[in-house]
């Protein structure tokens, strides 16, 4: 067996994640209550309570899901010890819970990192400014030159390439609009209007890129357990300096998640497992390869499954 664990990202938050993990685990409460502590406020209250709308702020998400994932990891470890992923990675968000776990970066540096990340890439364009699309059913290469013949100043950009036939598009939301059209016109099957305030892993993200990197320099990186796969060039990262670039220049760079998963596949992973919230992840990988074994941990119950299949 050879094990890859994956870590999501922004749209797999809900109220009431985590809750069951910290009832039953020790571990899993007290790394939520770490959550606060470094937080300096009650972030389990809006972790279990919500609102949805406040959970969803940008600012918020982040620390959400990179707390709860980092609380389902732990558990997971302690459950099998001797767990050894060939690699790790994340989703955007989901490389910090990655690094968390391979032990690049510290639990409490990463969720200032990440609350930090939010708020700026919230900031860096105003809202209604720009917008993110999904298109199914599409080529990349079509994506690409649905974007490139809609704008041709570079002002929507492929943001996630997801899965085969599952893209992401963001920039200024009239381009994106435009690119939707052109996409249409190509043989795009659907496009969604996605519900965010920001372009993320757009080239207008560059604001958020640069004031991200002060607090990004001033944070020790240690050199990761396990090489994390970067979502900006497919690097398995193997040295803290590496992560920390890679992390930085991920800001406003497309997040290659479909290379990723296909990497890491042509290296021998047959098992992919999703640790935090929800089965985005899982969902995605059966995208790209049927065969795959998929495990997650976000509860008691998916818990029990994964340590039964590992052990």
């Amino acid at each position: 067996m050879k094990i890859a664990v994956v870590f999501p990202g922004q749209a797999s938050q809900y109220v009431g994640m985590g809750k069951a993990l910290a009832d039953c685990f020790p571990a899993a409460a007290a790394t939520l209550e770490e959550a606060d502590q470094a937080l300096g406020e009650p972030f389990r209250r809006l972790l279990w309570e919500g609102p949805q709308e406040a959970l969803n702020l940008t600012a918020n998400t982040q620390p959400a899901v990179l707390a709860v994932s980092v609380a389902a990891w732990r558990v997971l470890r302690s459950a099998v010890p001797n767990l050894a992923p060939a690699y790790l990675a994340g989703h955007s968000l989901g490389e910090y819970s990655a690094h968390v776990a391979a032990g690049t970066l510290s639990f409490s540096d990463a969720l200032g990192a990440v609350r930090r990340r939010g708020l700026y890439m919230q900031e860096a364009v105003p809202v209604g400014e720009g917008a993110m699309a999904a298109l199914m059913g599409m080529e990349f290469a079509d994506v690409v030159k649905a974007c490139a013949e809609a704008a041709k100043d570079g002002s929507v950009v492929p943001a996630n390439d997801n899965a085969p036939g599952q893209v992401v598009i963001a920039g200024r939301a009239d381009s994106v609009q435009a690119a939707v059209e052109r996409a249409k016109s190509l043989g795009c099957r659907k496009a969604v209007p996605l519900p965010v305030s920001a372009p993320f892993h757009s080239p207008l993200m560059a604001k958020a890129r640069e004031r991200l990197e002060p607090v990004l320099r001033a944070i020790p990186f240690a050199d990761p357990s396990w090489p994390v796969v970067a979502n900006v060039d497919l690097t398995p990262v193997r040295t803290g300096e590496e992560a920390r670039d890679r992390l930085l220049r991920q800001v406003d760079a497309p997040v290659r998640w479909r290379e990723t998963m296909e990497f890491m596949r042509s290296q021998g992973v047959d098992t992919v497992v999703e640790v935090g919230p929800g089965t985005v992840l899982s969902g995605l990988a059966k995208r790209v390869d049927r065969n795959w074994r998929m495990l997650n941990v976000e509860d008691p119950a998916s818990l029990d499954k994964a340590v039964a299949a590992l052990i």
